[in-house]
């Protein structure tokens, strides 16, 4: 079986020149081969007054100042005022409910309005969308289906400047961000396994965690 990869990308480089220009390109580099006028495009958008501009200097600020210095939840707080943001959305699994309670006290300590939506809204049983009662957490017990649409809705209707995902199950985190009309940024990943660190998988995958580089394991997720 060939190891070669077909469609090689970033992932592939060991280069990495795009960063430092202190090596080479690669055949395959993206860098190399992208569209002139994308790459215009994009530059253009970021010199501008738009809110993209706006939005990406701000976040490189905030790397350039603080990058190894402050935690996630300060680079937030720092990312939201170069932004302008006055309210913020959080839209919180119900996990992770204490998490998000200590969140919007460092928020309104900040300055900023914070406004939860939790993961359950509506509290629809999972059968009423077709989950089988096998496919509970709980078997045979009402188990509310996640919501995040109507997270996202209720989020749009106050009206947020930023939205920030804490620890929504994933795919629902695409869901949200998909029907969000404010900028979304991720505070927690939701990885009970690991401390909602999920890094430690892709860290351990040589020794304890090597089950995820296994291709028959992950054909049978």
């Amino acid at each position: 079986m060939s190891n070669k990869i077909e469609n090689p990308s970033c992932s592939e480089c060991g280069q990495l020149h795009c960063y430092r220009h202190d090596k080479k390109y690669p055949d395959f580099c993206l860098t190399e081969s992208i569209d002139e006028n994308q790459l215009r495009s994009s530059i253009e958008t970021y010199q501008g007054d738009s809110y993209d501009a706006k939005v990406a200097r701000a976040a490189a600020e905030v790397e350039g100042l603080y990058y190894c210095k402050i935690t996630r939840v300060e680079e937030v707080v720092a990312f939201a005022k170069r932004i302008d943001a006055k309210k913020i959305g959080i839209a919180s699994c119900l996990g992770l409910i204490e998490e998000t309670r200590i969140f919007t006290k460092v928020l309104r300590l900040a300055g900023f309005e914070p406004f939860t939506a939790l993961c359950k809204v509506g509290s629809v049983d999972k059968s009423v969308i077709g989950i089988d009662e096998s496919l509970k957490i709980k078997c045979g017990s009402f188990e509310a289906c996640c919501n995040p649409i109507v997270q996202a809705q209720l989020l749009n209707q106050e009206h947020t400047d930023l939205n920030v995902i804490m620890g929504l199950c994933v795919g629902h985190d695409a869901l949200f961000t998909k029907y969000s009309e404010a900028l979304v940024t991720s505070l927690v990943t939701k990885d009970r396994v690991n401390g909602h660190n999920p890094a430690v998988a892709l860290y351990s995958s040589k020794m304890y965690g090597k089950r995820i580089l296994d291709p028959d394991y992950l054909k049978s997720l």
